[in-house]
């Protein structure tokens, strides 16, 4: 029981301060996506 409150600390810890990280490859993502769309479009 220990080491399972140990690793969810841990892995809250982790995730709270990679929430940048975290918007930033979603940023990176979507304009990713959205070049693919336009390629695609002009495509047709």
């Amino acid at each position: 029981m220990r080491k399972a409150t140990s690793f969810a600390i841990l892995a809250a810890a982790l995730l709270v301060g990679a929430c940048n990280t975290v918007e930033g490859v979603g940023k990176d993502v979507k304009s990713a996506g959205d070049t693919v769309a336009k390629t695609a479009d002009g495509a047709k």
